[in-house]
């Protein structure tokens, strides 16, 4: 498969110019900037396809950039088939690709003409089209300052195994030997150890949280038998299939002379060719990394805050990295005496002791700024801090951008949903009506506004209706508006959406979900059961295992009389999920309409214990005792 690179026109050049027998100055030559906006734990990336904005996540482990076929769709892409056998491979199996080709991308502000893409994989959520892998760089180094909200792209000239962690003189820093992958790109491949067994670990950015595989884990001493040690749920990466996850205690994670100690890590059963853990995007914004392909090294240091992004049994150590430089280096050794121990969430640390020397390496544009200097930079940091969940800095940064720049739709909306997540609703729907003010098409707030009108009602209907003219007919948003429509009761309404997004959706690992919500608001209508049957014994097809599934069959059953089959799934779904309250009230009805009165009434009074409104949920759809 030919592989097409993205080439940036130069942000600065720089020429070293030395004395005739001395040595040349080893460089960095940054050649691209790509800002970032975390949205959670993801980093996004702006780009152009054919002149429209386009969201992707930038994703280290992904070997080639990605859209999904609904994106392709939306952007009236022509679609051709890869070449046979051909197939990528992610978390949740794998996925055969199809390919299309973008006449005009636009990348840090620069039109690249005939962009080749995969097209294939699941949604990334509402607004991201696809993902940017490494082919677009494949020949450069990358350095990930997502704490910053920015991606550096360089080539290192004269370097040999000098450290390139150009940013500090002062603190330690790691440093990890990168090993082949069997891809067809190189990927940042290292090793590390998990309560003292040798893993090998992915820098990943496409995942969101750092994982460590089943397999690895059960070599560290964890099991899913072991005390401690709770389910997390499912999730899914590129393929259909989804996995089951745990949350499990660690008592030690070391990489390149760090070790972060009394802590929790996700497991998640994944097989992935070449890695036994992702590190994830948690990783990459407690540290700034620079990853060497020219060296075939990574280097990071430690940013503060939490590696892992799950809350530990007790509070993380951090212990920064002690590395010694490389044979044939010529850089002196970075050393450093140990560190007293940090809490993973950056309180009561003390500051790194300062390393012996600085690395030589010299960037040709100058060190970067670690402070923002315009409203844009302030507001990405904003994001990154947001992501890390500490707040306070997050909404300060975000309020200085939209004081620098009071009439940008963005820095508003961004503002509004740091807001919301920091439990300020009614000053987040501030700014949400601010934003709209100033751009009354923009999606994202007329969406953030409808979910946080919901309690109210007022308004609400309104806000859906925006959305659905504004979108795409394809786009990933119409299975949120279906939800957000059954929220209100407007069934045939939340019907529609679902249809839509399902008939441009149907390979998506989201499907079952899909379908599941459009039996559930089928069988609250009372209208189309049939049909919302067939849903549902869909779903279940491909998620035998889904309490709330079984909890929607029953309720369609329920519907048409049939008590038994409903009191067999409410049973079945209680058994997976015992305090569901929606099947312990719908078993109750069922058996009150049985005549089992004293068995009736006692799950409708369980129900009402866990869900005290129940019996209004259930009135508003027409089911009473």
């Amino acid at each position: 498969m030919r592989v097409r690179r993205l080439c940036l026109i130069p942000l600065a050049l720089a020429f070293s110019v030395s004395a005739a027998g001395a040595p040349k100055r080893c460089e960095l030559k940054s050649f691209a900037e790509l800002p970032v906006i975390m949205e959670g734990l993801r980093p996004l990336v702006i780009a152009k396809i054919n002149g429209a904005d386009a969201r992707f996540l930038a994703d280290s482990g992904a070997f080639y950039s990605m859209l999904s076929p609904a994106a392709a769709a939306q952007f009236k892409l022509p679609i051709r088939p890869a070449p046979l056998g051909f197939f990528v491979e992610g978390v949740g199996g794998t996925s055969t690709p199809e390919l299309a080709t973008v006449g005009t991308f636009t990348l840090a502000n620069y039109p690249i003409r005939k962009v080749e893409f995969l097209v294939g994989g699941n949604d990334l959520g509402v607004g991201v089209v696809g993902l940017l892998g490494r082919n677009l760089m494949a020949n450069a180094d990358v350095e990930y300052d997502l704490a910053n909200g920015m991606l550096r792209y360089f080539r290192a000239e004269n370097c040999g195994n000098s450290p390139l962690v150009y940013w500090t003189t002062s603190e330690p820093f790691g440093v990890v030997e990168l090993h082949s992958s069997t891809g067809v790109l190189p990927q940042a491949i290292g090793t590390a150890f998990v309560n003292g067994a040798e893993v090998r670990v992915g820098f990943d950015t496409g995942a969101a949280v750092s994982m460590l595989s089943l397999t690895a884990a059960k070599r560290a001493g964890i099991s899913p038998g072991n005390a401690g040690l709770k389910p997390a749920g499912t999730t899914h990466g590129i393929g259909r299939g989804v996995v089951n996850t745990w949350v499990a205690p660690l008592s030690s994670f070391k990489i390149g002379g760090e070790e972060i100690r009394n802590t929790q890590v996700l497991i998640a059963d994944m097989q992935l060719r070449d890695v036994d853990m992702l590190l994830g995007d948690d990783f990459f914004l407690s540290h700034r990394v620079y990853v060497a392909y020219s060296q075939r090294k990574a280097y990071f240091t430690y940013n503060g805050g939490p590696v892992f992004s799950l809350e530990g049994p007790k509070p993380a150590q951090h212990t920064p990295a002690e590395p010694a430089n490389a044979p044939g280096s010529t850089s002196p050794a970075v050393t450093s005496s140990p560190a007293p121990a940090a809490n993973s969430d950056g309180s009561s640390a003390n500051q790194p002791p300062a390393s012996s020397a600085a690395p030589s390496a010299t960037n040709s544009v100058g060190q970067f700024a670690d402070q923002p200097t315009d409203a844009a930079g302030f507001m990405r940091r904003g994001t990154a801090f947001a992501a890390r969940k500490d707040y306070a800095h997050a909404l300060a940064d975000l309020t200085h951008a939209c004081e620098l720049a009071p009439r940008e739709p963005e820095f508003l909306y961004e503002l509004g949903r740091v807001r919301w997540q920091s439990g300020r609703p009614d000053r987040a729907l501030q700014d949400f009506d601010k934003t709209l003010e100033l751009k009354p098409d923009y999606l994202p707030a007329l969406l953030a506004r409808a979910e946080l009108r919901l309690p109210r009602h007022a308004g609400v209907k309104e806000d859906l209706e925006a959305v659905d003219r504004l979108a795409a007919r394809e786009a990933n948003v119409r299975l949120v508006l279906g939800n957000l429509y059954e929220q209100i009761d407007e069934f045939a309404a939340a019907v529609h959406q679902y249809d839509v997004w399902i008939g441009a959706h149907g390979q998506d690992a989201q499907l079952p979900a899909a379908l599941n919500a459009r039996c559930w608001a089928q069988a609250e209508a009372n209208q189309n059961l049939d049909r919302a049957l067939k849903d549902c014994d869909a779903a279940l097809h491909m998620r035998p295992r889904s309490a709330a599934i079984l909890d929607s069959r029953a309720l369609v059953q329920l519907r048409r009389g049939e008590l038994d089959r409903a009191i067999a799934d409410y049973d079945a779904a209680l058994a997976l999920a015992p305090r569901l309250p929606a099947s312990l009230y719908g078993r109750g009805l069922a058996k009150l309409r049985k005549g089992l009165q004293a068995a009736g009434e006692s799950d409708l009074a369980a129900a009402r214990t866990i869900q005290p409104d129940i019996s209004a949920r259930f009135a508003s759809f027409g089911l009473k005792p």
